[in-house]
């Protein structure tokens, strides 16, 4: 266990590194010239857990989240004493690891405390007792994307929404393709949303460098761990695994994937067989939004923010709204078609662009930030798109007393499913 002082790791310093040069610019009617803002700093406010102290009996575990690592990581919901701030602590018993799972624990640790962005998830507080390794990360108290999806819309989110969640993520990305990082874990699960408002992209055990030698390489070979479960998100180039390879465009083709996930609330590909759904994609067949007949559009004119989160009133999708006590009835008694809907003409254009065969025809991310759809984003403050997340509520501190010992799963009724994606 030398080699994963986590103590040091802790309380190390890293300066950021240089960032690569922007990528060339292509000419799209969508698109504009501007380039985003770009900034090195970390979480903010609530968020930042760099202040608290590095002591297990300085944290008082509260409710089970989840479980991760191949189940070897247990998740909790947990309040630092001192302070009162709710935190997500994930214990990892080291000696039940193996080698290679070391290894990987290590690339996670060292990954996290390189990278400061304020939309990734960065572990910035990692520290051992006895054989636990206690790895602290801000309380994502809305969960993940796709569990709103399964839990609060299962007719996918508005558009104003899904265009708020997306920028955060794709200004996570720019930020790791500058600095020579492909993800290779874009999807719904690793989008997290804390109970302020700020988009996360988290999956940083997927992250991947294309620097060799101090030289960027131009494509990667690698086959992402866990890649089963990845395969609905992962581009026909990266699949394909020929002699051209893959690179940062391949997280761009996943952020189509994603798209479809929110608009629709289900996955493309996911009913396929794995041998189906790799000829699909590499035969060029890709997922499009499916816009049924709606309304006349007069008769719309007037709604406003739907109670099923379906159409917020704020943003350019069209849709009738779920019946009132569809938000509070269990999933499998909800509706689950609603009603018909009318994308935008600028969402089915950003999906076009994101899922293109050839990566070389996709936007950057850099790029992307610059397209129509996202200029909703601008218009509203972070209030605003947080009032779209209704019926869902965040995660607070649970009257139970603490538990001293890690339960079993099932041992948590409060959290029948995993909130956030800890593999």
């Amino acid at each position: 266990m030398s080699f994963l002082d986590c103590s040091c790791i802790s309380h190390a310093q890293v300066q950021p590194m240089d960032i690569e040069e922007r990528y060339e610019d292509t000419s799209h009617p969508f698109l504009s010239c501007d380039g985003s803002e770009y900034t090195l700093q970390g979480p903010a406010g609530g968020d930042d857990v760099t202040g608290l102290s590095a002591e297990p009996a300085h944290y008082q575990l509260l409710s089970e989240l989840g479980r991760g690592f191949n189940n070897l990581s247990q998740v909790h919901m947990a309040r630092h004493i001192p302070t009162g701030q709710l935190v997500a602590v994930k214990q990892t018993n080291l000696d039940e690891c193996t080698e290679e799972e070391l290894l990987q624990l290590m690339n996670e640790v060292l990954l996290s405390r390189l990278f400061r962005h304020p939309h990734l998830l960065t572990s910035r507080l990692v520290f051992s007792s006895c054989c636990q390794l206690w790895v602290l990360s801000p309380l994502m108290a809305y969960g993940s994307a796709d569990s709103l999806l399964r839990m609060h819309f299962p007719d996918g989110m508005s558009e104003s929404l899904i265009a708020y969640l997306l920028s955060g993520v794709l200004k996570a990305l720019e930020y790791l393709h500058r600095m020579g990082y492909v993800h290779r874990g874009v999807k719904a699960s690793h989008i997290l949303l804390s109970a302020e408002g700020r988009v996360y992209l988290s999956g940083l055990h997927s992250v991947y460098s294309m620097m060799r030698e101090g030289k960027r390489m131009r494509a990667v070979f690698d086959m992402p761990h866990h890649s089963p479960s990845l395969l609905p998100w992962l581009s026909p180039e990266l699949l394909r695994q020929d002699l051209h390879g893959y690179g940062v465009k391949s997280d761009i083709y996943s952020l189509g994937i994603v798209a479809c996930e929110l608009v629709s609330g289900r996955v493309p590909f996911q009913d396929m067989p794995p041998t189906q759904m790799l000829l699909q994609k590499l035969r060029g067949s890709h997922c499009c939004l499916l816009d049924v007949a709606p309304f006349p559009l007069g008769e719309l004119g007037g709604l406003k923010v739907s109670r099923s989160g379906v159409d917020s009133g704020i943003g350019e999708s069209v849709a009738t709204g779920s019946l009132t006590h569809s938000a509070t009835a269990p999933v499998a008694e909800r509706p689950q078609s609603p009603g018909p809907k009318n994308h935008s003409a600028t969402l089915h254009n950003l999906v076009q662009l994101c899922l293109q065969q050839q990566p070389e025809r996709r936007p950057s991310a850099t790029e992307l930030l610059t397209h129509t759809f996202f200029k909703q984003v601008k218009r509203h403050t972070r209030d605003s798109f947080l009032s779209l997340m209704y019926p869902a509520v965040p995660l607070s501190s649970p009257e139970d007393p603490p538990v001293s010992t890690p339960p079993a799963p099932s041992a948590s009724p409060d959290f029948p499913e995993a909130v956030w994606d800890f593999s």
